[in-house]
């Protein structure tokens, strides 16, 4: 059995998982949706970035877990990407779902134009607020899944600017990047190098940003398909 370790971006939690963790274990598999400290269940709680990575290793220790694929979808990939490397031969794969990717030094707002999230963050005391519903246009979500985005937790701001702790490069391990299509063909830079690794793999998606609410079904599939297959 496969165990799914599944982290999302900023502002959501583990709820954000309910329907893509349905169809993992409809399938045989085991999934594991994660909130992270700060958010969902969890406001209130301090974070920084290493708070973060530190709440998916200790989850998977926790649990026992063995044979894992820890999934990190837009923010989630840095802490993501950082538990894959300490997590050691517990890890089978990493998935970036539309993710940022971990690189050593480097934080989220690293390598895109970030000055109006930084100005959020500092205006919102600290934390990053969802954004406004119009900034969901276009990204194949119902009005419904775009009002529970909005009416989500701020993100903790320092995970956002805290640099990445990588000892070696994510490309020494065994990846899938899967691109969605409608919020840009290519892929963050970061991730695009990352690409140039043997050991990953580009999918894409004909949805926005949000598949695990889009396109459930079918982010599920490529998951079982592309990463649990042996």
């Amino acid at each position: 059995m496969t165990h799914f370790v599944l982290v999302a971006g900023s502002w959501l939690g583990a709820w954000a998982w309910d329907e893509v963790a349905r169809e993992l274990r409809a399938a045989g598999h085991d999934a594991h949706p994660l909130t992270l400290s700060g958010l969902a269940e969890k406001a209130g709680v301090t974070a920084g970035q290493q708070t973060h990575v530190q709440d998916i290793v200790a989850e998977v220790e926790r649990l026992g877990l063995r044979d894992v694929v820890l999934v990190g979808h837009s923010y989630s990939g840095i802490p993501v990407g950082q538990a894959a490397e300490r997590i050691g031969d517990r890890l089978r794969h990493v998935v970036l779902v539309d993710a940022n990717a971990a690189v050593d030094g480097e934080s989220f707002l690293s390598g895109w134009p970030s000055d109006d999230v930084r100005a959020a963050i500092e205006a919102g005391g600290g934390v990053w607020p969802p954004l406004a519903a119009d900034d969901y246009a276009g990204q194949g979500l119902t009005d419904e899944q775009i009002a529970r985005i909005v009416g989500a937790t701020p993100h903790p701001g320092a995970t956002l600017t805290e640099p990445a702790v990588m000892p070696r490069p994510l490309s020494e391990l065994p990846g899938l990047y899967i691109k969605c299509l409608l919020d840009g063909n290519e892929p963050m830079p970061a991730a695009a190098e990352l690409l140039k690794s043997d050991r990953w793999e580009l999918v894409t998606l004909d949805t926005g940003h949000w598949p695990m609410f889009s396109q459930p079904r079918e982010l599920a599939r490529i998951l079982r398909e592309s990463v649990a297959s042996p």
